[in-house]
């Protein structure tokens, strides 16, 4: 058998350690493993009719060449956001240009034919995707077209659709608790506002979780619209009250103003996505114009992407690598491995198009304080959802 790998979309810790388990657990079977690398960009770029000049967007995946690569984050194969079926014309590989050029006047192409092309060429028999709901998005269009497809969840957001945990969060998530504790020294010695801003583009979780567990004064969510001005009282108040003269809120990225938009930046990707961020300093400007108190403001962003993977994301990482080989070898696929009330389950590829994943509000979030808010510990997952 051969089978195929690749990462696509925001890198995180743990994705290594599912892709050694995969090149492990195939080679214990005799099976090969291609890993294409910088995500759909692999086999977008590979050109069929010259193997050799397309080596650098392959990589053979043998267990000498994975041994130590669970010890380190991100992803040895790189990642990109492409989108095969949204290719602009410009961005098109020079031996694609004469097929895909475009005679109506359309900015972007459909290259999936080639994409097909390529798995075909190969002897593919089985692709495993690992990513967020873009990559996994077309991962599932792939098995749609008849390709036996595997998905594998990962994000910092953990906001996959259909399973409740995705690889990077538990690593999110400590990272960001360590990181606020550190920055109560700055502010407290300063006296100030500390506004942190983390990950959430359409899901709190991240941003929720994080305000819990370092139990930050307020947090504000994606899923919830505040007001400004309440938010600069309560954080008044929570400072008056703390003998070091300090207070913090944690902000998700995907956070705005009641009556507002999120914040974007710079053209949309690929999946019709803009940047996100800036909510932080905007929150941070209006806390200093509110009460006249001087402000910290931090960004996360990429510190908690950076860096080797904690024992969980190792753990799932390593599971869910190992589960993909097990599922294809009882001849199933066009699946999602996931995590479903504490235990490994599979749902159906093309799960993260059928609906969102977002902070249950009711359950966890106490709209009129601005603070997480559980409702009933008993029976929920460990992880909580």
């Amino acid at each position: 058998m051969h089978l195929a790998v690749l990462t696509g979309g925001g890198d995180v810790p743990g994705l290594n350690a599912a892709i050694k388990a995969i090149a492990n657990e195939a080679s214990a079977r005799s099976w090969k493993v291609t890993g294409f690398r910088r995500g759909w960009s692999g086999p977008l770029n590979y050109n069929p009719d010259d193997p050799e000049g397309s080596r650098d967007w392959v990589a053979a995946l043998r267990p000498d060449v994975v041994r130590h690569i669970d010890r380190t984050g991100g992803t040895v194969l790189h990642t990109t956001r492409t989108n095969p079926s949204n290719v602009r014309a410009a961005d098109l590989p020079a031996f694609l240009e004469s097929k895909y050029r475009t005679v109506d006047g359309t900015d972007t192409v459909d290259c999936t034919d080639h994409v097909l092309a390529v798995l075909n060429d190969l002897k593919i028999d089985v692709l495993i995707a690992i990513g967020g709901d873009d990559t996994l998005s077309y991962g599932a269009r792939l098995h749609r077209e008849g390709v036996p497809t595997l998905c594998i969840p990962k994000t910092m957001d953990n906001d996959v659709f259909g399973t409740d945990y995705c690889i990077g969060f538990s690593t999110c998530v400590n990272r960001s608790v360590d990181f606020i504790n550190r920055l109560r020294t700055p502010a407290g010695s300063h006296e100030r506002f500390l506004v942190v801003e983390m990950f959430g583009r359409n899901s709190g979780e991240s941003a929720l979780i994080t305000g819990y567990l370092a139990d930050v004064d307020r947090t504000l969510i994606a899923e919830v619209p505040f007001d400004i001005d309440k938010v600069a009282r309560l954080l008044a108040e929570d400072r008056a009250r703390n003998s070091s003269s300090y207070a913090i809120v944690v902000v998700s990225e995907g956070a705005s103003l009641e009556g507002g938009e999120i914040i974007e930046s710079g053209e949309t990707d690929a999946f019709g996505h803009r940047k996100l961020g800036g909510i932080g300093p905007m929150v941070g400007d209006a806390l200093k114009a509110h009460t006249g108190v001087n402000v910290m403001t931090q960004n996360l962003a990429y510190l908690v992407r950076a860096g080797a993977p904690d024992a969980m994301d190792l753990m799932v990482g390593r599971n869910f690598g190992t589960m993909a080989i097990q599922l294809f070898e009882e001849g199933k696929s066009g699946l999602m491995t996931a995590i479903q009330d504490g235990r490994y389950t599979t749902e159906p590829a093309d799960i993260c198009t059928k609906g969102k994943r977002s902070v249950d509000v009711d359950a966890m979030y106490d709209v009129n304080t601005y603070r997480p808010r559980i409702a009933e510990v008993s029976g929920m997952p460990m992880f909580l959802k």
